[in-house]
């Protein structure tokens, strides 16, 4: 087959030039001059066979058959570039892709990750944050950690840590002047929501034996590190996975006032398509993750 394309350099150039609507940015973008980015686009014009930019009062602006090219090209440079990447990082070790909620990959994930990379420099991790449960057909997947009861049409799981809700309150923290000596004081004060979770206070004062407070009063956040970072500010207390808070406790950034806990009916799961891990850094990270929930 006979390509008729200009050179990629020409369109990398194109596409940097119309993101910023600047020769200069694109150049320092590229590290080429000025002159070069100039002479790429002028190149494209002329094999285009149409003008891609134009100036109006000094501002760079693209002609419309500028705009419509740039949106046809686009998505066919990014899949060069991933087609790319994931050729030179297979030959590395390989990508492993992995989904998780945002509060876990957070709080509980994220600074756990250099103990993997140290064990196993060759794998690339491309991690991002599903708050649901993701397809992990059609996301690509290889893996991810989901809450929940463990049952997911095409998706295989495996239970690797149950969740304790505790109560939680900054240091200083003061409802009404006094401090948390009992579960009455907390009801006194503001109970810091979790929105997805809208019962958890309401079996919280159940199980704690307070009758007369209203569970669902309170700020709302739609996230557990949400609401992490508004109990460290003091703003009020807060039923939190144990496993999420770790750090806080240790470091005292976070108390515990009292022994009640929830444990919830779901928990936490690694999460794999029903076609099996099938690639060998997925069985690295399976391993590896098991073995530091097991250590604590």
């Amino acid at each position: 087959m006979s390509w008729h394309l200009p050179s990629i350099a020409a369109l990398r150039t194109f596409e940097a030039a119309a993101r910023h609507l600047s020769f200069t940015r694109a150049a320092e973008e590229m590290h080429l001059t000025q002159s070069a980015v100039s002479r790429q686009i002028r190149t494209l014009e002329d094999f285009l066979g149409v003008p891609l930019f134009r100036r109006i009062q000094q501002r760079l602006v693209l002609t419309p058959a500028g705009s419509a090219y740039l949106a046809d090209i686009r998505q066919p440079l990014e899949g060069l570039q991933a087609a790319t990447l994931k050729m030179l990082t297979e030959q590395a070790g390989g990508v492993l892709n992995v989904a998780t909620l945002a509060a876990f990959g957070t709080k509980w994930l994220i600074p756990r990750l250099g103990r993997f990379h140290k064990l196993h420099p060759n794998v690339l991790l491309n991690l991002v944050t599903r708050s649901g449960e993701a397809d992990l057909y059609n996301d690509q997947f290889d893996l991810g950690v989901y809450y929940g009861d463990g049952n997911w049409k095409g998706i295989k799981s495996l239970r690797i840590s149950k969740e304790d809700l505790v109560l939680v309150a900054a240091p200083g923290y003061r409802p009404k002047g006094r401090k948390l000596t009992s579960p009455s004081d907390v009801a006194s004060g503001i109970l810091l929501q979790q929105s997805k979770r809208p019962n958890i206070w309401r079996d919280w004062f159940e199980q704690a034996g307070i009758s007369n407070a209203n569970p669902w009063a309170g700020p709302r956040f739609e996230h557990f590190y949400m609401v992490i970072q508004a109990v460290i500010a003091g703003l009020g207390s807060a039923l939190l996975p144990e496993i999420l808070i770790e750090d806080e406790l240790k470091s005292g950034r976070l108390i515990m006032p009292f022994s009640t806990r929830i444990e919830t009916h779901e928990a936490y799961y690694l999460v794999f398509p029903d076609r099996g891990i099938g690639r060998d850094s997925a069985d690295l990270f399976k391993g590896w993750i098991l073995g530091e929930l097991q250590s604590g």
